[in-house]
């Protein structure tokens, strides 16, 4: 088995160097404003929830966002490839735009996850088309040079959101409206440039398809997708073996098996057409794709949590503390490119990348109430080093061995399969930690009762009288509400630290849990063999200069 075997791309319209560079400019904008309002709104999610009173919500307005877009990621793909890039560019960014506005607007946490879910409608294309339009406009030998520089806008948006999204959730009030919303207002001046830029340069595109919509597998995606995530998010409360719970797991169930069913009898035609899985390389990298999108995105969608609440950061200190995270992204991803592009071998960068997120994540694992901040942000660091080893060459990976007209399918694959695995993580982490929550922290206050500290100010009405103490103190039984978490800043210390401590166990559990699922992508990545792509391929790597001067010469033939 082989990383490549693909066919030679056919010819690509030919483009100028500054028309090439405001279309570039117009697809970062795109991709930068996605990237950016994740990053915001992981920052900000605390106090926006907290305003909202939704905290043990707040997983919706994650989830909603996600199924959304996982489910237009596949359906612009194909579409693009029928009607063309630019409309379809052009739609998802108005969607993008007025999701945001509305977010902006929402007054409660069901109306947030609901404009949320808007907001996805628009982010399904906006990664998915950008490589596709990429891939439409420049031949294979220069694809991974400009790739590079979308890999550069998410590391920039990671520095940025988490500083930005703290920032306007210190301020009170800005321009008439709460700080926290102009996390999504700032989308709308971004989107229009990126419209305006992509309207007026993006003109042809080369091998457009004549199927028809595949609107049997959207419908059965949708199927598919949205009782599973529902019983995920549902399942602590109701019970696992309830019989809502079931009866919604059995729904998706007949779903998948549908959705599958509709995508063999569509063919060519599918959301994920059927001959792209043929490649052994393309299916096994995609299965990879899932399960780290899964314990990336739940993983660190819990890790602000711990640095907010547990350790008691404001919001642009969390941020802050997200760089080393943002600068390994950066660095291991430049690094990454330029040995892949020099070399063609992808697969050592690929289990380097899984192995460093494994160790970030188990050290999270370890993390507990009094750990050293130090630790979390040495830790973030590994785990964005292997963040950007692993995600900037699996695309490179998932690229090879597509024919032309299935490109917009195959790349809207790669962003799809990760975001179905993040879909999952997320509902499934949030689940998990608001289902163990409450218990371990009746442990923790079960622990803390010898400890002179907890006694003297258990044995003071002065304290136990005050309101956040005896909020606080409804932990001892497991019963306290977490939709709110802004009580923590006028708590007593001492009665505080089980409450801390407890939360911090169930978070080690969430990070163990992400990294046993490494461990999976891991075993499963190591079976392909990494070999050295043949020239003349149309994959997106050029002969070597260390390589034999024959073998250069005939891939210039």
């Amino acid at each position: 088995m082989t990383d490549t075997a693909s066919p030679a791309d056919t010819p690509v319209p030919v483009i100028d160097r500054r028309r090439m560079r405001l279309v570039m400019a117009g697809l970062m904008l795109g991709l930068f404003m996605s990237a950016l309002d994740q990053t915001i709104i992981s920052a900000a999610l605390r106090t926006i929830a907290d305003d909202l009173n939704g905290l043990s919500q707040q997983a919706w307005a994650n989830t909603s966002y996600m199924i959304t877009s996982v489910v237009t990621t596949a359906l612009y793909g194909k579409l693009s490839d029928i009607y063309g890039r630019r409309p379809l560019y052009v739609i998802a960014v108005a969607l993008f735009v007025a999701g945001s506005v509305l977010c902006g607007l929402a007054s409660s946490m069901v109306m947030l996850s609901v404009f949320r879910g808007v907001q996805g409608l628009g982010a399904g294309g906006l990664m998915s088309l950008a490589f596709a339009i990429l891939a439409d406009l420049l031949p294979p030998t220069e694809r991974s040079r400009y790739q590079a520089w979308f890999g550069a806008v998410f590391g920039v948006a990671a520095v940025v959101g988490p500083v930005v999204g703290g920032f306007f959730a210190g301020l009170d009030a800005f321009a008439g409206a709460d700080g926290w919303r102009w996390a999504f207002f700032i989308n709308v001046p971004v989107g229009i440039a990126a419209v305006l830029l992509i309207l007026s340069q993006v003109r042809v595109q080369a091998n457009r398809s004549t199927d028809k919509p595949d609107i049997a597998g959207v419908i059965t995606l949708v199927l598919f997708l949205v009782p599973v995530l529902f019983a995920v998010e549902e399942g602590p409360k109701w019970g696992w073996g309830s019989a809502g719970t079931l009866g919604l797991f059995a729904v998706g169930a007949v779903g998948l098996v549908l959705f599958l069913m509709a995508q063999r009898r569509a063919g060519g035609a599918a959301l994920l057409p059927t001959p792209m899985f043929r490649n052994p390389v393309f299916s096994l990298y995609n299965g990879v794709n899932t399960i780290v999108g899964a314990a990336v995105f739940g993983s660190l969608a819990v890790l602000p949590l711990y640095l907010q609440i547990v350790k008691g950061l404001s919001p642009t200190e969390a941020g802050l503390m997200l760089l080393p995270q943002t600068l390994g992204i950066i660095v291991a991803g430049r690094m990454c490119s330029a040995y892949v592009t020099r070399t063609g071998k992808f697969k050592g960068s690929m289990l380097a990348g899984i192995v460093l997120m494994m160790a970030g994540t188990f050290w999270f694992g370890s993390f507990g109430a009094d750990t050293e901040l130090w630790q979390a942000g040495v830790a973030a660091g590994v785990m964005g080093s292997g963040i950007g080893m692993c995600w900037q060459v699996m695309l490179v990976a998932i690229q090879r061995g597509l024919e032309p007209r299935y490109m917009g399918a195959g790349i809207g694959s790669f962003a799809f399969f990760r975001s179905i695995g993040g879909t999952v993580g997320i509902s499934v982490f949030f689940s998990l930690f608001f289902g163990t929550v409450g218990g371990r922290i009746a442990d923790a206050y079960a622990d803390a009762a010898n400890d002179p500290g907890f006694k003297a100010a258990l044995a003071d009405p002065a304290v136990t009288s005050q309101p956040a103490n005896q909020t606080l103190l409804a932990g001892r039984n497991g019963a306290v509400s977490l939709d709110d978490s802004s009580f923590l800043t006028h708590a007593d210390a001492r009665l505080a630290h089980p409450f801390l401590e407890g939360m911090a166990d169930a978070m080690q559990t969430v990070f163990l849990v992400s990294g046993t699922l490494l461990a999976v992508g891991l075993v499963l990545a190591l079976i392909p063999r990494d070999r050295r792509p043949e020239t003349g391929t149309g994959t997106d790597t050029a002969p070597s200069a260390t390589e034999p001067k024959e073998a250069a010469a005939a891939g210039r033939k």
